[in-house]
């Protein structure tokens, strides 16, 4: 995996992310998504009703855009493959629920079911336009 140089390091720190897929035009879509910092990436919850991740499991490539809001001159982009596996039991979720003192299945309609996608990046831009 690629490693995430310590002058962007903080910003995994961030609330939000941005998830670009490729939709079924072939055009990008785009999320503020909520993540997890993982051992080797990142990690997100997604209902398997929503667009993102019907894209997602159509074509894995993906990128993630971390901004820093205090100076937008300054993210973090990984891209990477997502890796889709089921979340049956809501392990995941309420992991990430945790971090944002949420339930995640509030979100959800009774029947949708939840998956947790890994980014493990394969490239990583830290960019800083010096502003």
């Amino acid at each position: 995996m690629e490693t995430v140089p310590e002058s962007h390091r903080y910003l995994l720190d961030a609330q939000f992310a941005t998830l670009a897929t490729v939709g079924p035009d072939g055009r990008p879509q785009l999320s503020e998504v909520w993540f997890l910092v993982l051992e080797a990436g990142v990690g997100i919850s997604l209902s398997t009703a929503r667009q993102k991740t019907k894209n997602l499991l159509r074509r894995p490539e993906c990128s993630l855009l971390i901004l820093d809001v205090a100076n937008p001159f300054k993210y973090l982009e990984l891209r990477g493959d997502a890796e889709i596996e089921p979340d049956d039991d809501f392990a995941f979720a309420e992991r990430v629920g945790a971090k944002y003192g949420a339930d995640l299945r509030a979100y959800d309609a009774p029947e949708d079911k939840r998956v947790v996608v890994r980014i493990r990046p394969v490239r990583v831009n830290a960019v800083d336009m010096g502003g």
